[in-house]
């Protein structure tokens, strides 16, 4: 394993080329005590995920999904694939190497084969070639492995979290992953002197706390832990592995403090312009620019506060007809939205409540109506979140099971906060979840938006989509569906809900306008926060958090809108070409069963399989 030449290696009786593990000499001296059920996992997780089928032969998405899977295990654990926890990380120089020249090589393929539109090979090619032009600017442009400390760091603080976490391995198998993982990190340590060039000085201060926490938790806790969780050492040399592990990370921390060169610009969460095209143009697969998406969210921004106006002027006039009505309109808005935001829950324990009944209206409101067809078994459970999800908490979100999860149970977490926090900020809290709020956006995160959409589209038979899914599809199916459901007749007798599905339009179209505004345009917080309470009547929890999405997930931030729009799109297009032959819970249904593609594939798929 420690020689730098090429091996060839046959596995199933298949020729593959591989390159070496690029573990320092230490790590092999420790290989000979392990136990030989061990031994033979270390030889097959250095098969997979050092070796790459050679270049001549064709690859098959198939080939393309393993390769993927030995690239990224930890990636591929967290999608439920749990045979990934026998592998780790290896990113030598030949490993990524070898990564890159396949991902060049099946993109040049798929550009070759081509295919019939909205065949299922053509579909999946476009999702494939998508993820290989990340993966290709990741390593070629980007180059962590020599510019991010934390591509390093995280890796080895995180290194035996699945050890622990993993509850379908025994005590024997975790015994033998500690081993494992140690010799990992030391390879992680050493690459990291090899191949680091350059850090920002915040992430070299980040990075050495990081180190030092690691050293701590090897020298002083490891064994208390392993005695915790009743795990035994099963290589006899453990001492001697976690000696060789403490002397690595000093050697990488030697390297930092004395070696590296440090960048000491600050780091700059704004994109600017040109990169924000670029990975605009990713996301969506689509020759979009931030022009146009700016131009097109804020249209939409003036034509729903306009509908806005109208339906608030409707419901002053049913609820007050004794009252004179306000001359301006904003009085009005602001009068409506006060009732709709006085309307809310008391506490934690009465908005749990209330979730469990809307959820069990929802499911028989799509069945009666026919709107989409229910799955057969739930595997829903509500909660509120934890505090310890720390900004999440605050908006709450849905825990989908992974798509290759043996157990694929999802977890809508309610937005929560704490008992003992002050009053006028729970007041605040709980305005912005108020029940007509809640009775619309039941249809978005649950019945038939993203719990019933995920739980469909994971039985898919293309396992690429479920990979490498197209991410407009899952905010902006979740936003189309609410406006089916609500047309539909959904509350139809409280006029709240509907205006809370005209605010909550709103405020998807002001994510992607503030998101390109922030991006390429240069608004600050304080702008941000202005446009979207005073013209976008952003209720106060979602203006709090609005600033830090925009920093973390910019293009996340648009596909509520965009996704929405395509859908909607799509929906009038299938009304207008098959009339009376519409069948609404048909096109529902195709689009869960088909899984997560770029949304307008639709077309091609619904003239192939519904002629008119």
């Amino acid at each position: 394993f420690a020689s730098s030449e090429r091996k060839i290696c046959s596995v199933k009786n298949v020729t593959l080329l591989c390159p070496s593990t690029y573990f320092p000499p230490l790590s092999i001296n420790h290989s000979h005590h392990m136990k030989p059920i061990f031994y033979c996992l270390t030889i097959l997780s250095f098969l997979l995920s050092a070796c790459t089928i050679p270049v001549e032969e064709k690859l098959t998405e198939q080939d393309y999904i393993e390769a993927w899977k030995a690239f990224y295990p930890s990636q591929a654990l967290r999608q439920g694939m749990h045979e990934a926890v026998f592998s780790y990380e290896d990113r030598s120089p030949e490993s990524i190497r070898e990564w890159r020249v396949l991902n060049q090589k099946m993109v040049s393929q798929i550009s070759e084969e081509g295919g019939d539109a909205g065949s299922p090979e053509a579909i999946n090619n476009r999702l494939l070639k998508m993820q290989i032009q990340e993966e290709l600017y990741l390593w070629e442009k980007e180059r962590p492995q020599n510019l991010s400390l934390s591509f390093y760091t995280n890796l080895i603080d995180r290194a035996l979290n699945a050890v622990w976490n993993s509850d379908f391995l025994t005590d024997a198998d975790k015994a033998e992953l500690i081993c494992h993982r140690l010799q990992a990190i030391e390879a992680l340590c050493w690459v990291g002197v090899q191949q680091l060039e350059e850090v920002k000085k915040e992430e070299l201060e980040k990075g050495l706390e990081v180190l030092a926490k690691s050293k701590k938790f090897y020298e002083e806790e490891l064994q208390e832990k392993l005695q915790a969780e009743g795990v035994h050492a099963a290589c006899d040399d453990l001492e001697s592995l976690i000696d060789g592990t403490l002397a690595s990370i000093q050697k990488f921390e030697d390297f930092l403090k004395a070696s590296v060169q440090v960048d000491d610009a600050p780091s700059n969460a704004i994109l600017g312009r040109d990169e924000y095209a670029r990975q605009l143009n990713q996301y969506l697969d689509l020759p979009t620019t931030p022009e146009e998406l700016g131009a097109q969210a804020l249209q939409e921004i003036e034509t729903v506060r306009e509908l806005i106006g109208e339906k608030s002027l409707a419901y002053f006039k049913q609820t007050y007809p004794n009252r004179p009505v306000p001359e301006s309109m904003d009085e009005v808005i602001q009068i409506t939205f006060a009732d709709m935001e006085a309307d809310a829950p008391e506490n934690g324990e009465d908005y749990l409540k209330f979730w469990q009944d809307l959820s069990a209206s929802a499911i028989r409101f799509i069945e009666e109506k026919n709107i989409a067809t229910l799955p057969e078994y739930q595997t829903l459970r509500i909660m509120p979140a934890p505090e310890s999800a720390g900004p999440a908490a605050r908006i709450g979100w849905v825990d989908a099971a992974s798509p290759f999860a043996p157990n694929p149970v999802t977890t809508l977490y309610l937005p929560n906060i704490p008992d003992d926090f002050p009053e006028e900020e729970k007041k605040d809290f709980w305005s912005s979840f108020n029940k007509p709020f809640n009775r619309m956006i039941v249809i978005h995160e649950l019945y038939p938006g993203h719990y019933m959409q995920i739980k469909i589209s994971r039985e898919t038979a293309h396992p690429v989509r479920l990979l490498f899914p197209y991410g407009p599809y899952f905010e902006g199916w979740a936003t189309f569906t609410e406006r089916v459901v609500l047309d539909k007749g959904w509350e139809a007798e409280n006029p709240l809900t509907y205006l809370a599905h005209l605010r909550k339009r709103l405020e998807n179209a002001n994510r992607a306008y503030t998101s390109v505004q922030v991006h390429c345009n240069g608004w600050d917080e304080a702008k941000v926060m202005a446009f979207s309470t005073e013209t976008s009547l952003l209720a106060p929890q979602f203006a709090k958090s609005l600033w830090g999405r925009l920093m973390r997930s910019p293009m996340q931030m648009t596909s509520y809108f965009y996704g929405g729009v395509q859908f909607m799109e799509l929906f009038h297009a299938e009304q207008e070409r098959l009339g009376d032959k519409f069948d609404l819970q048909l096109f529902m249904d195709t689009i869960m069963k088909t899984g997560p593609i770029p949304i307008e594939e639709f077309k091609a798929i619904f003239r192939r399989t519904l002629p008119n």
